[in-house]
């Protein structure tokens, strides 16, 4: 069986979630955002800090169709 080799890749894009802004935008506070998708504060305050290490796309789902955005509103790159 051949071994897996991983290649490095140098500068590659960062991306970070922005809720605050469309949040603003639509005047939508976290705790509201919460009732509206189900989630626990402490969960939605790490997205919203953009502080996860791993999407769950049912979380983003859950967010995009209460904000009624697209993920590109809230996936940003730096």
């Amino acid at each position: 069986m051949k071994k897996k080799e991983f290649v490095a890749v140098e500068n590659y894009p960062v991306y970070y979630i922005d809720l605050a802004t469309i949040m603003n935008e639509k005047k939508i506070s976290k705790n509201h955002l919460c009732r509206m998708t189900g989630l626990a504060y402490s969960a939605l305050q790490r997205y919203y800090k953009s502080e996860i290490k791993r999407l769950d796309l049912d979380v983003i789902s859950r967010i995009c169709a209460a904000l009624n955005c697209e993920i590109s509103d809230i996936l940003k790159r730096q």
